[in-house]
């Protein structure tokens, strides 16, 4: 079975992992991001998430170090679907966002597809940037007791409007992540990524951002 499991992941989400531009045309940087999580169980339907993420950046012309607050709901319509948003809030060395989003998830077995719509208001900017994220992951066990799981995952971000000149509409940015995730007690999982994260830039090499990425999850 896990041999099944594993065919499949190799066969629908690593070719995903192709599209992206010869790394050689684009200019390389380095990041670490720490991301610590609680998940609240509000009901039996409604689930409260909670993350706060520190994203250290060695490039500082693209805005240096971050830091991420956000809170999620989300309420589960059927087995498969569930619907939701919530607000976060950017800060940077060079301006600050608040952002609102909406979601919806599917889940089944090992997959996992999120379609995610963000209004964004920057300090620096009149009118709100309008992103679409299309996420599908798939976490696969890799034993019997799954205290080992596998990650893998692509995201991809859209630009709807151009809030500030500098943006860039359509296709911006292709996130690939690659880790695993295992229990270090019986309501809290570590998850360690490598995540290549590529930025698409008009008339400029793309921005390739290579990210070890660790998370610590609670569940209440």
């Amino acid at each position: 079975m896990l041999r099944l499991l594993r065919s499949r992941l190799l066969a629908g989400v690593l070719p995903a992992m192709a599209i992206i531009s010869p790394a050689a045309a684009a200019t390389q940087e380095s990041q670490m991001w720490i991301t610590e999580m609680a998940t609240i169980r509000a009901s039996k339907a409604d689930l409260v998430t909670i993350d706060s993420s520190q994203r250290a950046r060695s490039d500082a012309g693209s805005g240096g170090e971050q830091f991420l607050a956000r809170i999620a709901i989300d309420h589960r319509m059927t087995p498969l679907v569930q619907v939701g948003g919530g607000i976060a809030y950017l800060k940077s060395q060079v301006d600050q966002e608040l952002r609102l989003f909406q979601q919806v998830t599917l889940g089944k077995g090992i997959w996992l597809a999120r379609t995610r719509m963000e209004q964004r208001f920057f300090d620096n900017a009149d009118t709100a940037s309008w992103r679409l994220r299309q996420r599908v992951q798939a976490s696969v066990p890799l034993d019997r007791a799954k205290q080992w799981t596998a990650i893998v995952a692509t995201e991809l971000f859209f630009h709807l409007n151009r809030a500030r000149p500098s943006d860039k509409t359509g296709l911006a940015t292709i996130r690939h992540q690659i880790g695993l995730r295992h229990p270090v007690s019986d309501h809290v999982d570590a998850q360690l990524l490598y995540m290549r994260q590529q930025n698409f830039r008009d008339g400029r090499p793309d921005v390739v951002a290579h990210i070890p990425w660790l998370t610590l999850s609670v569940r209440m």
